[in-house]
C-alpha cells in the first residue's frame, strides 16, 4: 500500500465484487454519482445445494466478469483508459472469488496505465452510507454499523476512514446463517431469509416460545446457534411453521435492538445507526432498529445493502482522494478483520 497525495479523482471510478455468490461491476463519476452497476446472481447455481459451493461460485465470476465489466463501460460511454482508477475486493471472502476478481481489476489497471486499489468487503458496507445522494444527510463520524449478513454479524464504531472498532461480534452463527438454516429447517428454498420472512407475515410469533440469547447481557457480542435449535424442536414438535417463522423473527428483531442500544451506550457520540448486509433489507429488523435508539437509522437500498460493486467503487473512491493506491503485488485475503486496515496517510 502506497499513500501519495494528489488532486482529487475527477474521471470516472471502476469497482468490482466478486467475494462470494455475487458477479458485480459498478462505475461512479468523480464525484461518487452512480452512472452504471450490474450484478449477476448465482444463487440459482447454488440452490440445489442448499448454500454457496466455492468452485462453482469461482467459476461463474470467471466467465461473467469480464462482460460484465465491458457492459458497464459500454453503458457508461467510458473507455478503461478514462478511468481514475479502479477498485476490487481483495477480503474477506471466497478466496477463488477474490483471486478472480482482484486479478482482473490489476490486469486492467496495468493495461490502462491507471491505479489499482484493493478494498476490504466490511469497510466497503461500513461506508456505503456516505455514498453522495444516498441520504439527504450522510452520516458524520463517529457512527455505529450494524453488519448483518450471512456471513458476517458485528457491532463496529466507524470513527472515521479506516478507524474502525468493534465493539461486538457473533460467538457463532451469523444471524443470515441463523435465517437460512432455520428456513431449511421448516422446509423452505435457500437462500431462507426472504421465504421465512414471507411466511412470517402469515404466522402469530406468541404461539411459540423461543429464546432471545444474549438479551440484556453486557456488551455487543452475539448468539444464534442455540435459537436454531430451539427452531429445530419446535419443527420436531409441530408447531405450525408460520408461527415458528414469526416468533423466530421476532426473537431475532429484539436480540439485534437490544445489541443497538448496549452499542450506543459504548459510543453515546454517534451521529446514526447505519445498517448494512442481506438481513438489512427484513421489515421487521429494520423497524425494531429504528426503535431500539433515538439515533437515525439509515438503512441503504437492499441493493446496496447485499454485496454490490457500488460500494467497493466508493470505498475505492474514498481512499484514492486520500491518496491511497496499492500495489499489484497485494494479494487477497479470505480473512481480513477491519480493525487491521488503517486510515491512508494524507
Amino acid at each position: 500500500m502506497t499513500n501519495e497525495s494528489g488532486p482529487p479523482a475527477t474521471q470516472p471510478f471502476l469497482g468490482i465484487e466478486s467475494s462470494c455468490d455475487e458477479t458485480a461491476a459498478a462505475l461512479l463519476d468523480g464525484n461518487g454519482r452512480i452512472l452504471a452497476e450490474a450484478v449477476f446472481s448465482q444463487t440459482e447455481s447454488h440452490a440445489r445445494f442448499g448454500g454457496v459451493v466455492p468452485e462453482i461460485a469461482a467459476r461463474a465470476h470467471l466467465g461473467r466478469l469480464p462482460p460484465l465489466v465491458r457492459g458497464v463501460l459500454r453503458e457508461a460511454g467510458v473507455e478503461p483508459r478514462d478511468l481514475a482508477g479502479v477498485a476490487a475486493t481483495a477480503g474477506p471472502g471466497l478466496i477463488g472469488g477474490l483471486v478472480v476478481g482482484a486479478t482482473f481489476a490489476k490486469g486492467l489497471a496495468l493495461g490502462a496505465g491507471i491505479p489499482f486499489l484493493g478494498i476490504n468487503h466490511l469497510e466497503a458496507h461500513a461506508l456505503t452510507a456516505r455514498l453522495p445522494g444516498l441520504f439527504p444527510e450522510p452520516p458524520a463520524f463517529p457512527y455505529l454499523l450494524l453488519l448483518l449478513s450471512g456471513g458476517h454479524c458485528q457491532c463496529v464504531a466507524v470513527h472515521g476512514l479506516g478507524r474502525y472498532e468493534r465493539l461486538g461480534t457473533t460467538l457463532d452463527d451469523a444471524v443470515g446463517e441463523a435465517f437460512d438454516k432455520s428456513a431449511k429447517l421448516m422446509g423452505l428454498p435457500w437462500p431462507g431469509g426472504p421465504h421465512l420472512e414471507r411466511l412470517a407475515a402469515e404466522g402469530d410469533a406468541r404461539a411459540v416460545s423461543l429464546p432471545r440469547p444474549m438479551l440484556g447481557r453486557e456488551g455487543c457480542d452475539f448468539s444464534f446457534s442455540g435459537l436454531k435449535t430451539a427452531v429445530a424442536q419446535a419443527v420436531s414438535r409441530g408447531h405450525r411453521h408460520a408461527d415458528i417463522a414469526a416468533a423466530f423473527q421476532a426473537s431475532v428483531a429484539a436480540v439485534l435492538a437490544d445489541r443497538a442500544r448496549r452499542a450506543h451506550s459504548m459510543l453515546p457520540g454517534a451521529t446514526a445507526l447505519v445498517v448494512a448486509g442481506g438481513v438489512a433489507a427484513n421489515r421487521a429488523v429494520r423497524a425494531a432498529l429504528e426503535a431500539a435508539t433515538p439515533l437515525r437509522l439509515l438503512a441503504p437500498p437492499v441493493r446496496l445493502c447485499t454485496d454490490n460493486a457500488v460500494m467497493v467503487a466508493w470505498a475505492g473512491l474514498e481512499r484514492f482522494r486520500a491518496g491511497q493506491r496499492d500495489a499489484v503485488a497485494l494479494a487477497p485475503r479470505p480473512r481480513w478483520p477491519m480493525a487491521e486496515l488503517q486510515p491512508p496517510a494524507g
